[in-house]
């Protein structure tokens, strides 16, 4: 199939958005499903197709449409890997702060765009701050300084912005999100460097009381009506960053999870709470973290699981895909979720570079086939000048607010997570498959309604023929070049 080039504004991406958005919700409508009828959904660079119902890739077996498949994807339905958890994004101050800047109207779409499973697609899943970190518009605790007993603790602040949007992100949920929390550092006096920026490390003498920081926080946001479902320890632990930073070297974080957060959490009620350690890059740090923590029963029991980011590649190496399966393979038991990604070095000309969205593609593939449960975007929502950002840490965001104009810029990203979030919904069971050829990426889960869904990328600058087969059907599909394909069958 020839895919006609038409180079869109993001004016038409933001009209096609909720278009799309219709589309789906009808061909993805539980009465369609009961007749078992295959439906496909395109995302193609240099065409009109986003989240796009796209049947007429299926070849039918006639003269005029016969085509040899090149590559073959078999999905065994009969073994099955990880549970599925979710996917979503970060709400930080920066997020809410530019929406707080649109209109109600925008508003609206924005919530409806990221978390209504029919209109939009369908996030199940955040992470917020705690307290401050790079995307706030400045630093800021929830305590006084010098307050080590915690008496003056108080969230006033995140009630202004952050709480009334993660509140309405909920609700568009249909009423439930799965949030994880995260520190990016301890209060200054709490630090060997008295800085709540440029990393430093946690005094042991305020170890309790940081521990305990991060309990008055879960109960301070359950109060306000927002579930909390998990936490990591530390954003980044091995990063001295300009901005909000701790260092924690394993045993470090070991011994604090170990004789600090994991007993105060329990003291305080709230040892059902995912405790997640590492929260930084893949690679061998996250093997190591992982087999400190994990090996040992006496810390291990506190830990629900190991989270990582992707910026290994930040100095142009190769994401370390390995180190994640390495990790799912010697410790089946404990969950691997992604917890940040985004497009670092921002360019304004650039909303609409594919690569951007194709990057996000090949990393949410690969880490759901290396056993990931759970995968998290960064901010879901920036201005048009890529912030707020108190230290000029500026990047890309799926979906951009031009605050001057009060419009919604969506990004090829948003579109390509949607291929995700949209159709593999809470626990699914990851279906295991053979992909014969390298050109095409995929991975398949099966949803708790028996429904598969299977995804499919090509990075490639030409269209190829693929057979898709299971053990009851076949299908021959083509998927343009530089695309992305769902299909629900």
């Amino acid at each position: 199939m020839k895919v006609t080039k038409v180079f869109l504004s993001a004016f038409i991406i933001i009209q096609s958005s909720c278009f799309v958005s219709k589309i789906t919700a009808q061909n993805t409508s539980a009465s369609s499903q009961k007749n078992n009828k295959i439906k496909v959904f395109t995302t193609a660079e240099n065409s009109t197709l986003k989240l796009s119902l796209s049947n007429d890739l299926i070849l039918k077996n006639n003269t005029t449409q016969q085509k040899n498949p090149t590559v073959s994807i078999i999905v065994n339905t009969e073994k099955t890997d990880q549970t599925f958890i979710g996917i979503g994004g970060a709400i930080t101050d920066a997020s809410a702060e530019v929406f707080a800047k649109l209109s109600p109207k925008k508003q609206q779409e924005f919530l409806n765009a990221y978390y209504d499973k029919n209109k939009g697609i369908g996030y199940t899943l955040a992470r917020t701050n705690i307290h401050s970190c790079d995307f706030s518009s400045d630093s800021y605790t929830y305590i006084s300084e010098g307050d080590k007993e915690l008496k003056t603790f108080n969230i006033d602040h995140d009630r202004k912005y952050r709480i009334p949007l993660i509140k309405k992100a909920i609700e568009t949920a249909g009423g439930k999100l799965t949030l994880f929390v995260s520190p990016w550092s301890p209060p200054a006096f709490m630090k060997d460097n008295n800085d709540i920026l440029h990393g430093g490390v946690l005094l042991p003498e305020f170890a309790s009381s940081w521990a305990l920081y991060y309990a008055k926080f879960i109960k301070a946001y359950e109060k306000e009506g927002i579930p909390v479902w998990g936490l990591t320890i530390q954003n980044e632990p091995m990063a001295k960053q300009r901005w909000e930073s701790c260092i924690y070297t394993p045993e470090a974080e070991r011994d604090f999870l170990k004789n600090h957060l994991g007993p105060t959490l329990e003291k305080e009620g709230l040892g059902s709470k995912k405790i997640i350690i590492w929260d930084h890059n893949r690679g061998d740090m996250l093997e190591k973290r992982a087999n400190l923590v994990f090996s040992d029963p006496e810390v291990s029991k506190y830990a629900w699981g190991i989270g990582f980011h992707w910026y290994e590649t930040w100095n142009g190496g190769p994401p370390q895909f390995e180190s994640v399966a390495k990790v799912h393979e010697s410790f089946p038991n404990k969950n691997l979720i992604f917890t940040e990604g985004c497009i670092e070095k921002f360019d304004a000309s650039k909303y609409q570079f594919w690569g951007n969205a194709e990057r996000y593609g090949l990393n949410m593939l690969n880490d759901f086939n290396n056993g990931t449960v759970a995968w998290t975007d960064w901010n879901i929502l920036l201005d048009q000048n890529r912030g707020p950002n108190h230290v000029g840490n500026f990047c890309f965001a799926p979906i951009h607010a031009d605050t001057t104009k009060d419009e919604l810029i969506y990004t090829p990203m948003y579109y390509y997570i949607g291929h995700f979030s949209k159709f593999i919904r809470p626990n699914a069971k990851r279906v295991l498959e053979t992909v014969s050829d390298k050109s095409l990426l995929s991975t398949s889960f099966k949803n708790s309604d028996g429904q598969l869904i299977t995804i499919v990328m090509n990075q490639s600058d030409k269209e190829i023929v693929y057979s898709l087969e299971n053990q009851k059907s076949k299908k021959i599909i083509t998927i343009p070049a530089h695309a992305i394909q769902t299909i629900v069958y």
